[in-house]
């Protein structure tokens, strides 16, 4: 039986895990206001409406309504990127899994599965043992280094002019009447920068809505 005390406990509890991964974890490489709001409240409405499914036998109808709460994430909005998303279901899920062990006052499992939780997660956003590799397009208007012979000094000017520590690139599109060509980089870096695949960096004099080489 679910009792008020231990309804509190478990949503001070569940509440200060969820602040410790958005606030430490998450929010320091993202920084989006947006999804800090909506990672908190998702994980508190659903801490209390799982809690509530916990105090009545309802087993099929606690699983229709998990079901529900997924449901909403098709929102008709942009696309959420992937890292995003995985946080988002991973406060979903917390508390899911702390009312439950919170109804049946499993307070040592309760202890052991949020710190994993935490701990997981921190592990893998400071990236300790992995390797990320990291992209940027980029809109390019030496077009006269594209030449395969020109490679190695077009390398040297993308890493002068961005700063970044290029290795290899890809050229797209090359548009021979603007003078500009679509570039995507590659380079090396611990941490996640936090880019889209439709960030794109400008080189070069921006003349509406194209790149032209100053004159």
């Amino acid at each position: 039986m679910l009792t008020s005390i231990n309804l509190l406990t478990g949503f001070v509890a569940n509440l200060a895990i969820a602040l410790l991964i958005v606030r430490f974890i998450y929010y320091p490489v993202r920084q989006n206001k947006n999804y800090v709001f909506t990672f908190l409240a998702f994980n508190t409405i659903i801490f209390f409406v799982m809690s509530l499914l916990t105090t009545v036998d309802l087993s099929v109808g606690a699983g229709f309504g998990l079901f529900a709460i997924f449901s909403v994430l098709r929102y008709r909005t942009s696309p959420m990127p992937a890292r995003d998303m995985t946080y988002l279901f991973v406060l979903i899920g917390l508390p899911v899994i702390n009312s439950g062990l919170v109804a049946n006052s499993a307070w040592s499992s309760l202890l052991i599965v949020n710190v994993a939780i935490v701990a997981v997660l921190y592990v893998l956003e400071q990236g300790w043992g992995f390797h990320y590799e990291q992209s940027q397009r980029i809109t390019y208007e030496r077009i006269d280094l594209i030449r395969p012979e020109n490679h190695d000094l077009l390398l040297d000017d993308l890493r002068e002019r961005t700063g970044l520590p290029v290795k290899r690139f890809e050229i797209g599109n090359i548009n021979f009447l603007k003078d500009v060509a679509d570039i995507k980089i590659y380079f090396d870096d611990s941490r996640q920068r936090g880019w889209t695949n439709d960030d794109v960096l400008f080189l070069g004099h921006v003349e509406e809505t194209a790149v032209s080489p100053e004159r």
